[in-house]
Formats: C-alpha cells, sequence, structure tokens
C-alpha cells in the first residue's frame, strides 16, 4: 500500500526552533609558568559553563512515522528527545505535541527492591491500565522479555539486559500515540531485538508515531521509516533512511550498518 503524503497525514509533533543550553558547574586547575604541584601559583578555576546542546532544530513528524534519530555521542538526540517528551526545559523555539508522549530509555526506573512480577503491575498502572489488565497481561509481557526464569526474582538480581528488556516490554505493552525509544534495542539477543522491532512496526501500522534514537544502523533500517541526523546540536540531513544513513557512515567512515 503506497504511504500517504505529508499533506494527507496529521502532524503529531512539531519542533519549532528549539534550543536546550545547559548550565554546568566547571572546576579545574590553571598552572601559571613555572609553577610547581603545591605551589601559588596554581590557581582554580571555578564557575558556569554553558553547553548548547540543541540549536535551533526545526522539522514536524506525521501520524504513522517511524522516525531513527542518529548522530555522534554528544550530539544532542536525547536532550532532544528529552525536551519533546515534556521532561527538559528549551530555551528558545517550541514543541507541539498532539498527545503526551512516552518516553523508553535506557534510564528508566524499575524499583530495585519489587519482584519483576510486581514492576509490571506498577508499570501498567502509571501507563493508565486497570489492574486487572496487567494482572492479564503480565504473562504476555514476561514472555516479551523473555523473563519466565526470572519474573518473581527481585529486580535488584537483574542484569542491565534483563531490566532494559522488561522496560520495553511493559511499555510496548499498549499502543501509544507517540513512544520514544532511546537506546532501548541495544541490549538482548537478535530474537529479542526482531521481537521489538516487529512491535514498534505494529505500533506504527495502528497510527502511533515512534521516535527510535539508536547507534544500530540495522535497526534504523529495519524500523524506520525516516531518518534525522544531528550532530553538535543541528541538523545536518532528514530524509529517506537509506540515504541519510548513507550520508552518515561516509561521514564517519563506518563501514558496517550495525
Amino acid at each position: 500500500m503506497a504511504e500517504k503524503s505529508n499533506e494527507t497525514r496529521r502532524p503529531v509533533v512539531v519542533v519549532d526552533g528549539v534550543h536546550i543550553i545547559y548550565k554546568v558547574f566547571a572546576s579545574g586547575r590553571r598552572a601559571t609558568k613555572g609553577a610547581s604541584v603545591g605551589s601559588r601559583k596554581f590557581s582554580r578555576r571555578l564557575g558556569l559553563r554553558e553547553v548548547h546542546a540543541v540549536k535551533g532544530l526545526t522539522f514536524t513528524v506525521y501520524e504513522g512515522e517511524s522516525i531513527g534519530i542518529i548522530g555522534s555521542n554528544g550530539s544532542g538526540k536525547s536532550s532532544l528527545m528529552r525536551a519533546i517528551a515534556g521532561l527538559s526545559p528549551i530555551q528558545g523555539g517550541a514543541v507541539y505535541a498532539s498527545a503526551k508522549p512516552a518516553l523508553l530509555g535506557v534510564g528508566a526506573v524499575l524499583l530495585p527492591n519489587l519482584s519483576g512480577e510486581k514492576n509490571i503491575l506498577l508499570g501498567g498502572l502509571a501507563m493508565g491500565f486497570a489492574r486487572k489488565e496487567m494482572v492479564e497481561n503480565t504473562d504476555a509481557i514476561t514472555k516479551f522479555a523473555g523473563l519466565e526464569d526470572f519474573i518473581e526474582l527481585p529486580m535488584r538480581t537483574y542484569s542491565s539486559g534483563m531490566s532494559a528488556r522488561l522496560r520495553f516490554a511493559i511499555a510496548a505493552s499498549r499502543d501509544h500515540e507517540i513512544l520514544i525509544i532511546d537506546e532501548a534495542l541495544a541490549v538482548g539477543d537478535q530474537e529479542f531485538r526482531n521481537r521489538s522491532e516487529a512491535r514498534m512496526r505494529e505500533m506504527r501500522d495502528n497510527a502511533g508515531t515512534v521516535f527510535l534514537v539508536s547507534h544500530s544502523m540495522k535497526s534504523i533500517l529495519d524500523t524506520c521509516t525516516r531518518v534525522i541526523w544531528i550532530e553538535k546540536g543541528e541538523l545536518i540531513m532528514d530524509g529517506e533512511p537509506q540515504a541519510v544513513v548513507d550520508a552518515y557512515n561516509k561521514h564517519t567512515g563506518s563501514t558496517t550498518i550495525d
């Protein structure tokens, strides 16, 4: 089936000239010429430093799109996603969304002293599920995450990969109008990644919009209908996935899509 043009699709996220600036406390030492350790000629430099993480980004995202967000470490990808989700303030421009975006990231909180099963229940309640629905969905979520043998154990006994798989399984147990996934597919074996990518495509086909932040170009190409490349907070390229990934790989000198 042919994809609808942007003119016939409903915009769900508009990023309009967004700037994100962090103020961080910087400290260090500067040695004057001829100084030695312990000398008064060492002076300590203290103060606030501004980090301009996102610099005037503008783009529109439409319903049913899967948007890959790529760029080198520190390029502003995660800062932008947190701003779209309403979790970080912006210092210029605006973000408009048709529904509250749900952010699934590697830092999503699960309670370490509770079992995986109880975290499924709490996570579902936080997303608006009724308790009865989550009880009914627990087995399916557990199976999706591949944690059948561990679900009754406390979360503190899980590896980081197990925790990340469970976070994704909880978030993916319902359809979201706007779902943001920040590096969540970088964990688990290929079988889990295949399940995750299939679920993302299913959510997209149900008129949901998915953002995927990833360093795996294979996941980006397998999942996304559009790719946005950001470097040093600036928009470098926005378009068809293969074209953007090829340009990014040329820029980085990469010869692999993994």
